[in-house]
């Protein structure tokens, strides 16, 4: 205010002062437009790098967007656990049924998958046994299973199940001469069985010539069917149920010819909308509850991105005025630290967690009403800007010294160590394809690169370290000692080398920020430009009741309207 007084009481001084004298009052005027100029811009600045507590003492400006955010957390925690109870009963359901039809299609089956496959046999009796049991379990399914399943239609909309073998086309074969004579062409041959010749004499399907297997010829048998189920388990949470489609595979691989045919089974659970529901009760209301708070949650997610939005759009004007009158002042650029101090990251992570949260509640939405049933893109995309939303709560903690060391340090440190990162990396890398090629087929954990990948990984942080070493087989003694060669070598490069150097890191950043907080920050342009204005404000708090008594002297009648009008 005492600047805005001397400029204006100078305004109309210098109009006062005589038509003799206008050309330096012309020069005069220019210069004080250009400091009422610098000085606005100096007051947005200070402005827009204030808190939410500093703006409000500032200018009585209520935090609107601090506010919303406040309730934005409450409202997208809650409607996340929500839908994660919802999403667990669905997982559940899927993964008990699979269960059952390995216990009800699997002859044999111990309840625990051998590995990645669920079962195996080993000779000609147990594999015709296995496929017939499937058959005729399906068969029986309405008598002997437990949950509400039916039949479902596969393939041309027929009831029944479809099954297809895999074998060379011709060929001999005589191990103990050593002779082999085989056509590699790969021949398909499949047939199909419906409830109504299933329901016929056992014997008129096991005799047919379709199931006359020959083994040295045979890769692989495949058991296809559809069976349909109603999740009734979500009533009691006050849901309508889903209706469920699923697509089962029981597959006999032979492809390897070693003697053991490997049994795998699998499940593909899609939900479908169920054509008609009849359930009365509360229910249909419930789901109405839960979709006015849904569609609450959206109107609060657009009026944050709305807010925040708005907020990079000012700072990128303010941020162009800034560079500007840099230019024209000082004939430099701008460092582009200072630069990029106008984009808030904050406010980008908070509209993509806006953008997240809506395009999930409207998932949800239809999810709810039963119209969309994909599940995991919801899950994903709730889950996701629920955790961006909780991490920008660290935006607020930063505003106190104590608590923004933590992001602070984060900010000096993650370019070093996404440089290191990316040449341990490599290290890493050529370790993962080592280990996958020598270690894979006598070591379990080696057998593909995700795994090896992820046991590399947990040896890094100490764990598994025993059994990783004694699973090796010690079929091969070279491949033994290569194995601990390279488990060793591993373990200490990456534990005592690398791991303690990423640490030192972080460490090194970490004391950099406590001792630019004890003894102060590296000032930069921006700073430096904004420390004039608390200079320059102490000066004019000690002149301000000098200079308005001088200038109400200087003041004559026939000015008083340039006071107003300005």
């Amino acid at each position: 205010m005492a600047r805005g007084v001397e400029v204006l009481d100078l305004l109309v001084w210098s109009r006062a002062s005589g038509r003799s004298q206008r050309p330096r009052c012309r020069d005069s005027m220019a210069h004080l437009d250009s400091e009422v100029k610098e000085e606005c811009l100096r007051e947005d600045l200070k402005f827009y790098f204030m808190n939410p507590c500093e703006k409000f003492r500032a200018r009585q400006q209520i935090p609107w967007k601090l506010c919303l955010q406040i309730l934005k957390i409450v409202m997208v925690t809650t409607q996340l656990v929500r839908f994660g109870l919802s999403n667990q009963l669905v997982v559940a359901f899927k993964e008990e049924n699979a269960a059952a039809f390995k216990h009800l299609f699997l002859k044999g089956y111990s309840g625990t998958d051998e590995d990645d496959y669920s079962c195996s046999v080993y000779t000609q009796e147990d594999a015709y046994e296995s496929i017939f049991f499937a058959i005729n379990q399906y068969h029986r399914l309405r008598n002997i299973s437990l949950g509400t399943l039916g039949y479902g239609e596969s393939e041309g909309n027929r009831i029944g199940l479809k099954v297809c073998k895999q074998h060379y086309k011709k060929g001999t074969m005589f191990p103990s001469n050593e002779t082999l004579n085989i056509d590699s062409d790969i021949k398909i041959d499949c047939i199909h069985l419906d409830l109504q010749a299933l329901s016929q004499s056992s014997q008129d399907w096991k005799n047919s010539s379709f199931f006359s297997l020959e083994f040295y010829r045979l890769l692989q048998v495949e058991i296809s069917f559809q069976l349909k189920g109603i999740d009734l388990q979500t009533i009691h949470s006050r849901e309508l149920p889903d209706c469920y489609v699923f697509q089962n595979t029981i597959t006999f691989d032979n492809n390897a010819h070693s003697g053991k045919i490997k049994i795998y089974f699998d499940s593909d659970a899609n939900i479908e909308e169920c054509k008609d529901l009849t359930i009365s009760g509360s229910i249909q209301k419930n789901t109405q509850y839960v979709l006015v708070f849904d569609a609450f949650v959206i109107v609060i997610c657009l009026a944050s991105l709305i807010l925040c939005t708005r907020s990079i759009v000012l700072a990128l004007r303010l941020r162009k005025r800034f560079l500007n009158f840099f230019l024209e002042k000082y004939k430099r650029q701008v460092c582009d630290a200072d630069q990029w101090e106008f984009v808030n990251g904050w406010y980008v992570l908070v509209i993509t967690s806006d953008l997240m949260t809506v395009i999930g509640s409207v998932l949800k939405m239809e999810i709810k009403a039963k119209n969309l049933t994909n599940y995991n893109l919801c899950s994903i995309l709730l889950g996701t800007s629920t955790l961006f939303v909780w991490v920008g709560v660290i935006r607020y903690l930063g505003y106190f010294q104590a608590y923004n060391v933590l992001i602070l340090t984060m900010q000096a440190s993650l370019p070093k160590v996404l440089r290191f990162c990316a040449c341990a990396g490599m290290i890493y890398l050529g370790y993962t394809f080592c280990g996958w090629i020598v270690l894979g087929p006598y070591h379990n954990k080696f057998q593909n690169l995700n795994t090896v990948a992820e046991c590399l990984f947990s040896l890094v942080n100490g764990d598994d370290m025993y059994a990783t070493f004694a699973h090796i087989q010690q079929k091969s003694l070279l491949v033994w000692l290569f194995s601990r060669l390279y488990l060793y070598s591993f373990i200490s490069l990456f534990i005592y080398m690398i791991l303690s150097l990423f640490i030192a890191l972080i460490t090194d950043s970490y004391d950099t920020i406590k001792k630019y907080q004890q003894n102060g920050f590296p000032v930069t342009d921006l700073q430096e430009f904004l420390k004039e204005s608390s200079s320059k404000e102490k000066c004019q708090k000690e002149s301000s009741a000098f200079l308005s008594r001088v200038c109400c002297l200087r003041r004559s009648r026939s000015d008083d309207h340039l006071i107003l009008v300005n």
